[in-house]
């Protein structure tokens, strides 16, 4: 049995995906700083299907000892972990200059330099196995830099999905597989800012499923739910700057 590890797995997308996983037959290494979700979400897993297997740890991504120690005892619970899915991130951001150096940081940190400590993490157990899938999840926003709140959040983005390629030129032709996701609007805590009503925004389950059918097809990339995203992925990297900053 495929066993996958999430973080930040207590809500939003890294939740859905454990549902989603679950109820396609995989047991799950699920980890997130809020364990009082967590055991609510191991709690409905197993109340649907009590044949899964789910194992809950508190982790905080920016603690980079506890980072390691987590992924090295997820890895003793099951023996084996086919994939591990690099989910937790943050949603902060300021226009630079704006005097919220401390808000930017933040996001740069966990989304960046804590991702940097769960792909050490992560390669460590599958370098020990000569097996695995590693799974990044970036954004849209790591096509084109992004203005004024999203500015880190965008640069910490398309940073995370560099690491995850540089790691895939590396493996090419190897058993250890990479694949980057890059999801739109898709319902979740980290969004709750944006619109609600957007054309654009998909339901949290909607999306994930798409996620969830990129991953188990180990693509090398995506950008999930692949309409509108796909086609919009080339306008945002190739626009003009004049028609770019009238379309975001």
């Amino acid at each position: 049995m495929s066993t996958i590890l999430i973080t930040g797995a207590s809500s939003g997308l890294g939740a859905e995906m454990a549902r989603q996983f679950a109820a396609k037959g995989y047991d799950l290494a699920l980890c997130a700083r809020r364990t009082e979700k967590l055991a609510e979400l191991k709690a409905e897993i197993l109340a649907a299907d009590p044949a899964r297997r789910v194992e809950i740890r508190a982790l905080d991504v920016t603690d980079d000892d506890q980072v390691f120690e987590v992924f090295r005892g997820f890895q003793a619970d099951f023996g084996t972990l086919e994939r591990i899915v690099i989910n937790a991130g943050l949603g902060k951001g300021a226009p630079l200059g704006t005097g919220r150096y401390d808000a930017n940081k933040q996001t740069a940190m966990t989304n960046f330099v804590a991702a940097l400590a769960q792909s050490e993490a992560a390669m460590e157990i599958f370098r020990a196995q000569n097996a695995g899938h590693f799974v990044m999840i970036s954004s849209m926003s790591a096509m084109r830099g992004m203005p004024k709140t999203l500015t880190t959040y965008a640069a910490t983005k398309a940073g995370v999905a560099h690491l995850a390629e540089g790691l895939r030129t590396e493996l090419y032709g190897k058993p250890i597989k990479v694949t980057v996701l890059y999801p739109g609007y898709i319902r979740s805590e980290m969004n709750d800012q944006v619109a609600q009503s957007t054309p654009l925004m998909s339901s949290t389950e909607k999306g994930v499923r798409a996620m969830v059918k990129a991953i188990e097809r180990e693509v090398a990339d995506a950008c999930v739910p692949p309409l509108p995203w796909a086609p919009m992925s080339v306008v945002m990297k190739h626009a003009p700057l004049p028609l770019l900053k009238r379309l975001i």
